[in-house]
């Protein structure tokens, strides 16, 4: 299992400042689901993922995208919310950037929308390491990736979306590169939380039982002492050599990834982007089956 990845903060040099053409939408009382999560923020996610996909079920799918698509956001504000009052906030604002884009891209990328909806709402988002702060979360069932962001992120990703949008229509979805397939800000007690949700590259049916953030550089590429002591560390190019580890692949699948690779990465070359790596996942099969036994 692998895929690169070109963090989100390292997009400052092709930041653009856009107009945003926004659409208000009136709050219609929910009857049906509860949104029960430990924090506010992530029931207001799960109720907006919800209503949000509810609302672009009832808009037919675009022949082609057009420029404004990528300026395009969606707003409801909540205010005296009274059913679910104790699991909601009873203010709160939900705002949706791109909501046709990032529709087309969850269809590139062979997601569902009614599979992204129960992946984000049926339950929780939880976090698999409590030193993340709850800024990196799961989906329930692991499929998907929530990573919160900074307002400068969203610039960044808002300057590229067109030109990612592009390279997934050529590639026809078949990428190592992060797949985004929404982004949202969440207004809770007058404080703005900004959500990117991605695909987990990493399978949700098998364990990951190391983890390699490779650059191919030598230079400062160690795993500090701190992180290794990690249940699941994120190891570097050192790590990788130390241990002697090799990944075996054949001729097809050699040429398969290596396309993928060169792809991506003349991509990110246009963009002048340079901070980007390859995440690497190793699920150990004997050490599976010692666990199953």
């Amino acid at each position: 299992m692998a895929t690169s990845s070109a963090p989100v903060g390292i997009m400052n040099a092709i930041a653009a400042k856009t107009k945003s053409k926004s659409k208000k939408k009136h709050f219609v009382q929910q009857k049906v689901k509860v949104f029960r999560a430990s924090q506010p923020r992530l029931s207001v996610l799960m109720w907006g993922v919800n209503h949000s996909i509810n609302e672009l079920s009832h808009v037919p799918v675009p022949v082609m995208l057009l420029p404004d698509d990528f300026k395009a956001n969606s707003k409801i504000k909540v205010v005296n919310h009274l059913f679910n009052r104790e699991n909601l906030p009873s203010h709160f604002k939900f705002k949706e950037y791109c909501p046709q884009v990032f529709r087309n891209l969850r269809e590139r990328f062979g997601i569902d929308d009614l599979d992204y909806l129960i992946s984000l709402t049926r339950s929780p988002p939880y976090s698999e390491s409590e030193s993340q702060d709850g800024r990196f979360l799961f989906s329930y069932d692991k499929t998907l990736a929530i990573k919160e962001i900074s307002s400068e992120d969203v610039a960044d990703i808002h300057s590229i979306l067109s030109h990612y949008h592009q390279h997934i229509v050529q590639c026809h979805g078949s990428t190592l590169l992060p797949q985004f397939l929404g982004m949202y800000r969440l207004s809770v007690d007058s404080e703005d939380h900004y959500m990117l949700i991605m695909r987990n590259m990493f399978s949700h049916r098998l364990t990951v039982h190391k983890k390699f953030d490779l650059k191919g550089s030598l230079v400062s590429r160690e795993a500090s002492d701190k992180e290794k002591v990690k249940d699941l560390p994120t190891l570097k190019d050192m790590d990788f050599l130390n241990t002697s580890q090799k990944v075996y692949v054949g001729e097809e699948q050699k040429k398969v990834f290596m396309d993928k690779l060169k792809r991506d990465v003349e991509f990110l070359v246009q963009l002048k982007l340079m901070d980007y790596s390859l995440l690497l996942g190793i699920h150990d099969v004997l050490r599976a089956e010692i666990g199953r036994a």
